[in-house]
């Protein structure tokens, strides 16, 4: 779904010009679950995301359109509570709370959205999603957030009305997006370090495993607790604070289970920060070597991965032409990002889909994405 379709849509069944935004969705280069523990990351948005079209509304309900999945909501804005099975309807509900819970007075909207970015493939669309309508509204209704404020706001909502304790790298990489640029990302202070990425004759592709197991949600909030639990033991404010001579200092204390994921994310850690020395030194090679490490403690300590996943890592290791490859995202599906020379782009695509079929009996899925800027208006 593309934007023109979208303002279309919006001009023919509410009769007015609506303000057009869109938010991008996000890959991550290398750190991942290690958002939420205060850490490093190094995200990038790209040029797959939400187009949204907004106006005012002439009734006294908002009406909003999920165009790509032809369905429908309409709430009022006196009574706005999370949905059972509520689905992207509650992303939009949470979002439209936490704006109210700041003390900032909405009028009636509607709202009409679509895209390009594939759903529950780590691409973080909920983010996408987020960011859409909390700069949407700011805009419509001149409310005054700064952008800071609106990813917090985005996170708010996913937390209260999804139920997932999301860090803070989804909605800030969507919001604050740079054009070629991958942003090292320190979670607890919230700043950023733009880094131009010149992959040189390489390029990145993102291989969709068209799945998504359903333990996902709990199993992301059972890590971000076992982590605050090992953080809590050694008398710090998160994982990011401790060093690997820590935590051996606690090895009895905790499960065998609960050591390795707290391991992971020191380890992981390190690779971002190492990951930012290998992009100044133009080290491609050292790039990738570092996402196969990811992808190794991910698989392995931290237990996110999936077999689908791991085929395609693992498929991407016989090619010497592929520099890295890993899980990206919360995990249990999603995408794998690959970084590879581009001369090797045709024949690894058919070979992958090809194995792929041969292996599980079904597609996958597999973009080419740019780094781009993040959410904002969009101007035809």
């Amino acid at each position: 779904m593309n934007a023109n379709e979208i303002e279309s849509f919006f001009k023919h069944h509410y009769d007015s010009q609506p303000l057009m935004v869109f938010s991008p969705g996000r890959l991550n280069l290398i750190g991942e679950h290690t958002d939420y523990n205060e850490g490093f990351v190094f995200p990038a948005a790209i040029d797959k995301g939400i187009y949204a079209a907004f106006d005012k509304s002439k009734t006294p309900t908002c009406m909003v359109h999920a165009l790509d999945l032809d369905e429908f909501m309409e709430f009022s804005l006196e009574k706005v509570t999370p949905l059972t099975r509520g689905g992207w309807k509650n992303y939009i509900l949470g979002v439209v709370s936490e704006i109210q819970k700041r003390n900032k007075s909405l009028v009636p909207f509607n709202l009409v959205f679509g895209g390009d970015i594939p759903l529950g493939a780590g691409l973080s669309s909920s983010a996408a999603l987020e960011n859409a309508v909390a700069y949407g509204l700011n805009e419509l209704m001149d409310l005054g957030f700064t952008k800071n404020e609106m990813i917090l706001i985005s996170q708010k909502a996913e937390h209260h009305f999804v139920g997932v304790k999301c860090g803070i790298m989804d909605q800030f990489a969507s919001m604050f997006g740079e054009k070629n640029k991958a942003l090292l990302l320190d979670c607890r202070n919230i700043t950023a370090e733009p880094f131009t990425i010149d992959l040189q004759d390489h390029q990145i592709l993102l291989v969709n495993t068209n799945v998504k197991h359903s333990l996902s949600d709990s199993a992301y909030n059972k890590r971000r607790e076992i982590c605050e639990k090992v953080a809590s033991l050694l008398n710090v404010k998160a994982l990011r604070d401790l060093k690997t001579s820590d935590l051996h200092t606690i090895k009895d204390k905790v499960s065998s289970e609960a050591y390795q994921m707290a391991l992971y994310v020191i380890e992981e850690n390190e690779r971002v920060l190492k990951a930012g020395e290998a992009i100044k030194k133009n080290d491609i090679g050292e790039l990738g070597r570092l996402l196969y490490q990811s992808h190794k403690g991910l698989q392995h300590q931290y237990k996110v991965s999936c077999e689908e996943l791991d085929f395609l890592v693992e498929a991407a290791k016989s090619s010497s032409k592929v520099k890295g490859a890993r899980m990206m995202g919360g995990g249990f599906g999603g995408c794998t990002i690959n970084i590879l020379e581009k001369d090797e782009v045709s024949s690894f695509k058919d070979q992958i889909t090809k194995a792929y079929r041969e292996k599980f009996n079904f597609e996958c899925s597999i973009y080419e994405v740019k780094l781009s800027d993040g959410t904002g208006k969009y101007i035809s």
